[in-house]
């Protein structure tokens, strides 16, 4: 039995191919941790939502959070728009897939549901995950407009 102490990630799906290696030894600062971490979880939530993009039509529920208009450091609105009829009637509508069980929906409606409070709470200047973070040497995500 080995002492060896690491973290490995291997991805090769469609048009996804990442390998993510770390192996923590004595010296092996907390900081270089974290920060492979959240490459790391930068790297999963974006495939996250393109994979989410392929079941559901997510451009709906953009154009329903870009309809409600919310400006920087909005807080009070942001959360009200999360919440708000028009944003749950989107998921609702865009989750309502004839082949999903009511349990499938309930789950897909979940994962439109953080994408919807990710995106409202960047829209109004807030830091929503780590790859916001300007990390020397942590290559950045190419975003692509939806």
């Amino acid at each position: 039995m080995t002492d060896e102490k690491y973290i490995n990630f291997i991805a090769n799906y469609d048009d996804w191919v990442s390998i993510k290696k770390l192996k923590i030894e004595p010296a092996t600062q907390p900081k270089t941790v974290m920060e492979f971490l959240a490459s790391l979880t930068t790297s999963i939530d974006s495939r996250v939502e393109v994979n989410l993009r392929k079941v559901v039509e997510l451009e709906k529920l953009d154009s329903a959070i870009t309809e409600l208009g919310l400006g920087s450091k909005d807080y009070e609105g942001a959360i009200a728009a999360i919440n708000s009829r028009a944003v749950t009637s989107i998921i609702k509508e865009i989750t309502e897939i004839e082949e999903l069980q009511k349990n499938e929906r309930k789950e897909l409606a979940g994962f439109c549901k953080v994408y919807a409070t990710r995106k409202v709470l960047k829209e109004i200047g807030l830091m929503v995950d780590y790859s916001e973070i300007n990390i020397p040497g942590m290559k950045r995500l190419k975003k692509t407009k939806a």
